[in-house]
């Protein structure tokens, strides 16, 4: 719990082995409303749930023994997406005064410092992952910490192997325990060891990254703005499929004009920001042309409008959140919706608590608290969550 100074046993803990009450290898967990734990059991190939204060679970799939068939599965992992573990009520309000979790010492390559910040991570312990864009670094800031670490990057300039050069996205995979970064001005994607790593490896060249996430099969996709397009890698492929846009730059619904940041969700539909149409598209599993699902309305402030936007967020309703990043804040478009509301208001252009200077990356953590990449203001602003009813 916030500020213990020990943790509690929710799950295993009886040693390794394949009973009830013991785990082997656990990996991905999430935690629903309840306070009902389910785990992906790795080692026994299957996933258990524990309910709040159970001395013991019980197998709700697999269990089977490790193979492919329908009612097997083989080493299973949970993929957490961008978007919070837990439903956010359609009514939920966040504090409008944010705490600096990240920067905002001034623009500058200190430990506690940032230059031009675009995309984040946050992980399921609170911890920031942030894409340090001009000091060609990616910083990693623990909870409550007052300064960060650099984890990928960090030695100047270049295109080795230990170089970074404008990197503008990060994620983290965690069933293989590395960063996956968008070096955007060496035009490739790499993948980094996530603890004491010194350099990273080319896992996709040749390529016009300006923002990724990843879905629950490890499967990667990638926004390219000059190519007007999002592509999807699977794991382990070198050539991708292109699932969103792709017919050339344009206002129609099989186009796109600058695509930035990129969700996916259970489902595989694709959520983008579509900067310079001024609107969040999205793309089903399949499709040949998306559907508006926020702005499209022209560049503007109203409540129908966006003005580039940027960072994308949609929770398990299928509502979806947007940094305005022309606007200085943070919109909520519930699905269907024709109309958005502000949920952060950047209360005019500048450096207060209770402001923002183009929010740009955008994510939650598993309680529904915001973050938000403050990217004029060189810091990242926890929002954190008031009602969630």
């Amino acid at each position: 719990m916030e500020g213990a100074e020990q943790g509690i046993v929710v799950a295993g803990g009886q040693g390794q082995g394949n009973g009830l009450t013991q785990l082997s290898n656990p990996y991905g967990v999430v935690v629903d409303q309840l306070g009902t734990v389910y785990v992906a059991d790795g080692g026994n190939n299957r996933i258990m749930r524990w309910p709040k204060g159970a001395t013991q679970g019980s197998v709700i799939v697999g269990g089977n023994g490790k193979g492919e068939q329908s009612s097997q599965l083989n080493r299973p992992g949970v993929y957490p997406l961008r978007g919070s573990s837990i439903d956010i009520h359609p009514n939920a309000k966040w504090q409008q005064n944010g705490l600096t979790v990240a920067g905002g010492n001034g623009e500058g390559n200190g430990i506690n410092q940032l230059s031009g910040p675009f995309g984040l991570y946050v992980d399921d312990d609170q911890t920031i992952y942030v894409a340090d864009t001009r000091n060609d670094r990616i910083m990693e800031w623990k909870w409550n910490a007052t300064s960060g670490q650099v984890v990928a990057g960090g030695n100047g300039v270049g295109d080795e192997a230990h170089h970074l050069f404008n990197p503008i996205d990060v994620i983290v995979d965690k069933e293989k325990d590395r960063l996956i970064i968008c070096d955007r001005a060496n035009v490739r994607v790499v993948r980094w060891p996530r603890r004491n790593g010194t350099s990273g490896e080319i896992i996709i060249s040749n390529i016009d990254c300006v923002g990724l996430t990843m879905d629950e099969n490890g499967s990667l996709y990638v926004a390219g703005a000059t190519t007007h397009s999002v592509t999807r890698y699977r794991r382990g492929e070198s050539k991708g499929i292109v699932v969103a846009g792709g017919n050339g730059k344009g206002d129609r619904l099989e186009q796109l004009a600058f695509p930035r940041c990129v969700f996916v969700d259970q489902d595989h539909s694709v959520y983008l920001s579509d900067i310079e149409n001024h609107r969040v598209m999205k793309w089903m599993e399949g499709a040949k042309q998306g559907i508006v699902v926020a702005g499209g309305q022209g560049q503007g402030n109203g409540l129908t409008q966006l003005s580039n936007p940027y960072g994308v967020v949609v929770d398990q309703l299928g509502t979806v959140y947007v940094a305005d990043f022309g606007n200085n804040r943070i919109m909520r478009w519930p699905k269907g919706a024709t109309q958005g509301s502000v949920i952060v208001d950047g209360n005019g252009k500048g450096e207060q608590s209770s402001q923002l200077n183009w929010p740009a990356g955008l994510s939650f953590d598993r309680h529904g608290n915001l973050y938000v990449v403050d990217l004029g203001n060189n810091r990242v602003q926890k929002f954190n969550i008031e009602s969630n009813k």
